[in-house]
């Protein structure tokens, strides 16, 4: 369970620093960058949660996370481009 801590302790730090790359990025893509990370951050955060309890519910929610993430990177890139 102790590994469970510390990854929960290295992800926390992880989001922080995205999180403040989200906001204060100095151009839109770098926050599009940041927003992706935290979406895939989020997604392996629930496989290892998925590992560790071992239910596989938590599977499905990671891939319908990642699903919509990549969607929403592809739009909002689409939109930088001007395209949409």
């Amino acid at each position: 369970m102790i590994e469970l801590a510390v990854f929960c302790i290295f992800y926390i730090g992880c989001g922080i620093a995205l999180l403040y790359r989200a906001v204060t990025g100095p151009t839109m893509a770098d926050r599009i960058v940041a927003v992706d990370t935290i979406d895939v951050l989020a997604v392996s955060a629930l496989v290892l949660i998925s590992m560790f309890t071992g239910r596989g519910i938590y599977l499905d929610i990671a891939i319908v996370v990642g699903l919509f993430g990549f969607l929403g990177t592809v739009f909002m890139a689409k939109y930088l481009e001007g395209k949409i």
